[in-house]
């Protein structure tokens, strides 16, 4: 059997993948987080599937439910929201079922900041203005950040940033970013992208704090800042260039 971790994306349950709901539609197991997983993505398990919601489970006994699981031979949908390459924490479940010698299969989905910036109506690599993008979130007392990536340091690079799981340190994000962007640097905020109660927030870097707090954001949203977000000036990409289509149609 294999245990197929599944990135079951931001939250609307028609961006779960093709490949997802295949995968889900012939699982006989499922464990997912209710408080994170739409139940709409459920109605893909086969009918008399074993449902887990792993809300209010220790690690331990996630691990333990899909070694049952492999002992009886079947497979297993370890459902995630997001995308599990992203603050999934599925780096210490999949450690733990190496050392078991229980095959892993990771099935992506749409990342939180691809569905923010689809809401915000945006391209987030702008010709001539910013052609990077700086995925980072803050420390908390759950996780620190390791050495040489707090946010100040990363900072310095001065190019775009999406920042997850950082509403509630809004005031510190504003003092920390200010020196390297500038006040008036443009921000945008998605919380609960892709869901019904999606909220939009645009404010520069020095309203930040006090605009989220209005707005009651601090939690589940992610932070863009960066010129890109209101770029109105910049060059056509050379991808549509005349340049380019002339070197195409050379033999």
């Amino acid at each position: 059997m294999t245990v197929f971790v599944i990135g079951a994306g931001p939250g609307a349950a028609d961006l779960l993948t093709l490949r997802g709901a295949e995968i889900l539609g012939r699982c006989q197991v499922c464990l997912y987080a209710g408080s994170l997983v739409p139940p709409e993505m459920l109605t893909h398990c086969p009918d008399g599937a074993e449902l887990v919601d792993t809300r209010h489970m220790l690690l331990d006994d996630i691990i333990e439910t899909i070694a049952r699981v492999h002992r009886e031979g079947k497979d297993v949908a370890r459902l995630h929201s997001g995308d599990p390459s992203l603050y999934s924490a599925v780096a210490e479940q999949h450690r733990r079922l190496t050392a078991l010698e229980i095959p892993v299969e990771i099935v992506p989905g749409v990342p939180a900041f691809a569905a923010a910036a689809a809401a915000l109506d945006t391209e987030l690599t702008v010709p001539t203005v910013g052609q990077s993008l700086l995925i980072t979130r803050v420390s908390t007392l759950s996780t620190d950040m390791p050495p040489g990536e707090s946010l100040g340091e990363l900072a310095r690079t001065g190019v775009t940033l999406a920042l997850h799981l950082a509403a509630h340190q809004a005031s510190q994000i504003v003092e920390t970013l200010v020196p390297h962007y500038g006040s008036d640097c443009p921000t945008a905020t998605v919380a609960f992208a892709s869901r019904d109660n999606q909220q939009i927030v645009r404010c520069s870097l020095g309203e930040l704090a006090n605009t989220l707090e209005t707005a009651g954001i601090a939690r589940t949203a992610v932070i863009f800042v960066g010129r890109v977000l209101a770029a109105e000036r910049f060059d056509d990409s050379y991808l549509y260039s005349k340049a380019r289509m002339t070197k195409l149609r050379q033999p």
